[in-house]
Formats: C-alpha cells, structure tokens, sequence
C-alpha cells in the first residue's frame, strides 16, 4: 500500500498541531498538566538515578485534548483534564513550551509536581535550516535546557520545523549542524535530545528523516520514535527500529485502522506487540507517550477520558508498564 496517498486528507492535523506548538508557552496551554498521582510508575526516582537505569513512565501528550475540545466546541477545562489523567494512571504530560522565556519551564514543573506529575519530556519545533539564524536559536535552546534540567525533565523531543517545501541539500546540512550543537549542549547539561517527525520529513523516500541520523552522531542527536508517522511516511516500523533503535530517547504511540486514526490505542495498522517485543528484548528506552490524535475520517464512539483510559490500559497489556 502507498502510505502517501492520503497525505492530503490529513495535511490540516500537523498544521493545526503547529498552531498548538506555537501558542504552547500561553497562560492556558501552561496549564494543560495531567496530574497521576499515585500511580506506581510515579516513585522513588532517586532509586532510579542512583542505578543508572531509566524507570519505565507512561506519558500523554496533550494535543488531542485540544482538538477534542475544538471539535465539541467547549472551553477547554484544564481541571477536567487533570483529573482524568490522573484517574487514567498516567505518569507525566509532554507538551510544548516557550523555549525564549525560560521562567516558564519553572512554573510548567511546580505545576506538574504540585499535581504528582514527573517533569520527563517537553516538545519544541525550532527551525533550524537557516545558517544566519540557527546559531542564535541554537544558544536561545541551551539556555532553556539549563531550566529543564533544573526542573527535573530528562527528554527533549524536537520536531524540527517544516518550511513548506522539501528543504536543500546546504539546508539540511545546516540543519544537522544544529542538532549536533543542540546535541552535544543538551548532553553536557545531562539531557537527552530526540528528533521527531510528521509527514513533511518523510517526503522524497523519507529523505530528510534518513538524513538527519545519517549525518549526526548517536550519541548526540536521539529519535523520538513516533511509530505511526514514521509509517504512514512510508517506512515500515521494524526497519526503523533496526536501523535507529539505538538512537531511541522516547515514543510517541497512536494506532490506525486502514490508514485513519483510530480514536483508542488498540489493534490496528500498527503491530505493537511486535514492538513491545522488540523493545523488551533489546532492553531501549520505555518512555511511551501516549499521543491521540483525530482527523476527519475518524470515528468517535467514547469520550476522550475513555479513550485515554483504553490507551493507557493497552500500554500496560502491550508494553508491561
């Protein structure tokens, strides 16, 4: 199957996830933290960092929440967010901030660890690709990372902005550039960066993902593994894994049934068991977010707090976390 040939019927989700990005360091996006308290993924992370190993967490990104509330047409209630996050059993929220005030990332933490979150991973979308301009945002990054790990988060996951076009050979090489800069400042700090994707990047035979590992160092430049882009892009997932299974930092895990997206993590397009598998046996990182999303052929048959409950219930049957 062409896993491009519907890229037109979804091309308004990723601008719409760009709007949220964008808008992420306001007052009301600050606030979209899913508290999990009490959850048994959530303790003793002190035991965690005095083995050297990475706890297993179960996150949610908090993109669909908007979209739900865009589509019900209701004010979005970051109470009732909270709340169901919590109840659902999650240990953390990933969403976007505003890298160029870092005092916000201080009050994003409080926040989350007021309501029993663990500060693990943040969402950023800088461009990158512009020679003049990348070193500037590259200094304007390190100095929020500095905050982060202040704050306590371990991931940075880093969709590097799209211009509309497929980007120059020169482009992307200033581009990687960047990353590894980003790269070897954020590892200096203590934290870990990881490159993710839309469908943008997987244009051309996936040529500016494939280039962006191909051309920085493990160590350095880590992937977000968003399994269901990287397919629907065209890359089929165990390929992925066993060329840049190495370089995982994080997931972001969303099902499909025929190529639309399906409203719950369940059977689908996708084969996680499969995954889950091989991550078990490769012993990569388990930082699994959870991150939903809907589009115009979706159907939906339960309430976004049932959905994330099913999801979460997934990950633990799938995953074991």
């Amino acid at each position: 199957m062409n896993r491009l040939k519907n890229q037109s019927d979804i091309s308004a989700v990723p601008q719409t996830r760009r709007e949220f990005i964008r808008h992420a360091g306001s007052a009301a996006f600050l606030g979209l933290l899913a508290a999990s308290a009490g959850f048994p993924g959530r303790q003793a992370l002190a035991g965690e960092k005095a083995s050297g190993t990475q706890k297993a967490l179960v996150g949610c990104n908090s993109f669909v929440w908007t979209q739900y509330a865009k589509r019900d047409k209701k004010q979005f209630d970051v109470g009732e967010v909270m709340s169901a996050l919590r109840d659902c059993g999650y240990d953390y929220l990933e969403t976007g901030f505003d890298f160029a005030h870092p005092d916000s990332i201080t009050k994003l933490a409080d926040q989350m660890k007021s309501k029993g979150l663990v500060p693990v991973s943040l969402y950023i979308g800088p461009r990158l690709h512009e020679a003049d301009k990348a070193k500037d945002t590259v200094n304007q990054l390190l100095a929020a990372m500095k905050v982060c790990k202040e704050c306590g988060f371990q991931v940075i996951s880093c969709n590097v902005a799209p211009i509309g076009r497929a980007k120059t050979d020169d482009e992307l090489k200033n581009q990687v550039s960047a990353l590894k800069d980003l790269g070897q400042g954020m590892k200096e700090t203590g934290l870990k960066l990881g490159i993710h994707h839309h469908l943008p990047e997987m244009a051309n035979n996936a040529h500016e993902f494939h280039y962006n590992f191909r051309n920085t160092p493990p160590d350095l430049v880590g992937l977000c593994y968003d399994v269901h882009w990287v397919w629907k892009g065209g890359v089929q997932p165990a390929d992925a894994l066993r060329e840049y299974s190495n370089r995982i930092v994080t997931w972001h895990i969303r099902q499909s049934r025929d190529n639309v997206w399906w409203e719950d993590l369940d059977t689908g397009d996708i084969d996680y068991t499969a995954i889950a598998k091989y991550v078990q046996e490769h012993n990569l990182s388990r930082l699994l977010t959870v991150e939903l999303a809907i589009e115009g052929k979706t159907q939906i048959t339960r309430s976004a707090i049932e959905n994330h409950r099913r999801s979460r219930e997934f990950i633990r049957r799938v995953f074991g976390v």
